[in-house]
């Protein structure tokens, strides 16, 4: 079977540096950090005291009032980047066939925050059942897809993608394959997060996974520095409009770059560790160059998982030595989690993103708050510590790896 070509004609963000793709590629290129302190609960008893949090989103510019009733916070981002992602693309829904259009959504978590809400209401009020019809429909994962497949009419294949941190780059990869195998035309894709609530701070202390520099929350997300100590958890959600070469140039459509390959492995190690050699980290890459018959020496710019914890960004740094040897030291690699904290299941979303737009405008962004070189990092890599760089990037690859030893890397190229 002939392989379709896949691209990417629309764009769509909510997240805690810009609500819209202009803006958060500008605060990216101008190394803005979106932490603050937690304004969603008082997190005074908290270890952390911070997070990126999305700023200034009103749900309504997208939904009417009753639809926000219905919907977490997480599938009102999901909403909202969809729709940007859709404007984006041009696309003539009354032109598209419904059935050759589908919807892959990633949710690491889900509905966190409708869920406590109703178990706490339902604990406050003296055990009474009195929950709500919405409750279950609010905060499973897969709501999300559901929501936006029917705004839009979209009926081929519709689903969610549940990885953890790799959720969203899960979701985009299989709609890539949905698309080159022939089984649909164009599908939104991405995903959303909104998990800063009492529940999902207070989890991920527990785990001692999160940074603690409440003193200076701006540059906490600190990746690949020596004091790094813990990821910075953030919110928001990304879209992606993919569809087949043909079809997007048969309408004219304005085409980004060309997802080139996806690859998708398992740590089978540790529950939340990663491999400390980075042997799943290692063979993601390689299977996604292999899946997009990608020279590694053509791949110019990595936007890396480096989610600032101590033990994984040393992993990604070994595995891509060991993947590219020499020209390791000739790519641009960056991780825009310091500027966006990390939005677990969107994260792949909003990365894949930057990397798009690394490649269509020439410019990596950069990892900021490096202050203090860690001997275990080789300092003859590009890390594009604190300053964005201008380059003529032909191949980025986009990382994203979860707890439960889940990699996805996908490949994006610039279109020929």
């Amino acid at each position: 079977m002939e392989l379709k070509r896949v691209v990417v004609t629309g764009l769509g963000v909510i997240t805690p540096i810009g609500n819209s793709v202009e803006t958060y590629w500008n605060n990216l290129i101008k190394g803005v950090s979106g932490a603050g302190p937690i304004t969603r609960f008082d997190a005074t008893n908290f270890k952390t005291k911070f997070a990126c949090e999305v700023k200034d989103f009103d749900p309504t510019d997208y939904l009417d009032r009753k639809e926000v009733r219905k919907m977490d916070l997480f599938a009102q981002y999901a909403m909202a980047a969809a729709e940007q992602a859709i404007q984006d693309s041009g696309l003539n829904l009354e032109e598209l066939d419904p059935d050759e259009a589908g919807v892959i959504w990633g949710a690491g978590i889900g509905g966190i925050i409708t869920f406590m809400d109703e178990v706490k209401a339902y604990v406050e009020g003296n055990g009474i059942p009195r929950f709500s019809p919405f409750f279950i429909p609010k905060m499973i994962s897969d709501i999300a897809a559901g929501h936006i497949s029917m705004k839009y009419g979209f009926r081929g294949p519709n689903y969610a993608t549940v990885s953890a941190c790799a959720s969203s780059s899960h979701a985009i990869a299989d709609a890539f394959n949905h698309i080159r195998m022939g089984k649909a035309k164009v599908f939104i894709t991405g995903g959303s997060e909104a998990a800063i609530n009492e529940a999902g701070v207070g989890g991920f202390n527990s785990m001692q996974a999160m940074s603690t520099f409440n003193e200076d929350p701006a540059r906490a997300s600190r990746p690949f520095d020596k004091e790094r100590d813990g990821f910075v958890i953030g919110e928001g959600g990304g879209s992606l409009i993919l569809e087949e070469y043909e079809h997007a140039v048969a309408r004219g459509a304005k085409i980004y770059c060309e997802v080139a390959g996806a690859g998708m492995t398992a740590d089978a190690y540790h529950l939340t560790a990663p491999h400390p050699e980075g042997l799943g980290a290692a063979k993601v890459m390689e299977s996604a160059m292999k899946d997009g018959d990608i020279d590694l020496k053509d791949v110019d710019y990595i936007n890396v998982h480096g989610t600032s914890t101590p033990r994984g960004d040393i992993a990604e740094v070994l595995a891509i030595i060991k993947v590219f040897g020499d020209h390791a030291y000739e790519m641009n690699i960056s991780a825009t989690k310091s500027m966006t904290g990390h939005l677990l299941g969107a994260a792949g979303a909003i990365e894949s993103i930057a990397s798009i737009l690394a490649i269509r405008n020439g410019i990596v962004p950069p990892t900021i708050n490096h202050s203090t070189p860690d001997p275990e990092v080789d300092s003859k890599l590009n890390l594009t510590f604190n300053e964005a760089q201008e380059r003529k990037v032909r191949v980025a690859l986009s990382n994203t790896f979860g707890f439960g030893g889940h990699n996805a890397c996908v490949a994006f190229k610039a279109i020929e």
